[in-house]
C-alpha cells in the first residue's frame, strides 16, 4: 500500500505558532529559568525551534519513550528507551512533545517525572489531538488542536519517514 502526504499546516503557520508559544513561555517563566525535556525523536524539531524563541535561560535534556512501533496508533505499552541525563529536583521542567494523542504515553511519563521532585512540571505540545484522548492529560501549552488524522512532518514520522518535512501533513494511503 502506497502513501502520500497532503499539507495540513504550512511551514509559515507552524513558525508563527512556535513564536507565539515562545512568547507565552517567556512571559510565564519571567525571572526564572526553564528546563526543557524533549521527548525524542519527534519532539526534537519542535524543541529546537521553540528554544530559540524563549528569552529566559533554558537548559535542555532528552528522553526517548516508545509506544507506536511501526503502526499508526499508540499501542499503550510504554517503553523508556533513553532516560534523562540530569536530575529534575528543584527545576522548572517543561516537557516538549510533538503530539498528544491518546495520552497514555504522556500520562505515564508525567507521573514518572513528577516523582523526581521538580519545582514545577508543565507540558508543551506542537499538536493536540483531543478526539483520540483515552487518558486525561493536562496540556499547558498547545500549538494546534487537530482532528483525528495521522500526521507527519516537523519531526513526526510514519515508520521513520517524513520527519524532515518543514510542514505538518496528513498521510493518505492509496
Amino acid at each position: 500500500m502506497a502513501e502520500h502526504v497532503e499539507i495540513m499546516l504550512t511551514e509559515e503557520e507552524v513558525d508563527r505558532k512556535i513564536q507565539e508559544l515562545g512568547d507565552r513561555i517567556s512571559k510565564d517563566y519571567a525571572g526564572k529559568s526553564v528546563h526543557l525535556v524533549c521527548v525524542l525523536k519527534g519532539g526534537s524539531f519542535f524543541m529546537c525551534e521553540l528554544a530559540k524563541r524563549i528569552t529566559v535561560p533554558v537548559s535542555l535534556d532528552f528522553m526517548s519513550v516508545s509506544s507506536y512501533g511501526g503502526d499508526t496508533r499508540s499501542s499503550g505499552v510504554v517503553k523508556i528507551v533513553k532516560d534523562l541525563d540530569e536530575p529534575l529536583n528543584g527545576k522548572n521542567v517543561l516537557v516538549i512533545e510533538d503530539i498528544v494523542d491518546s495520552g497514555r504515553t504522556l500520562s505515564y511519563l508525567l507521573e514518572m517525572l513528577k516523582d523526581r521532585k521538580p519545582e514545577s512540571l508543565k507540558l508543551c505540545t506542537l499538536l493536540d489531538k483531543p478526539d483520540r484522548r483515552v487518558v486525561d492529560v493536562k496540556v499547558d501549552y498547545t500549538g494546534f488542536e487537530i482532528p483525528d488524522e495521522f500526521v507527519v512532518g516537523y519531526g513526526l514520522d510514519y515508520d521513520q519517514k517524513y520527519r524532515n518535512l518543514p510542514y505538518i501533513g496528513v498521510v493518505k494511503f492509496d
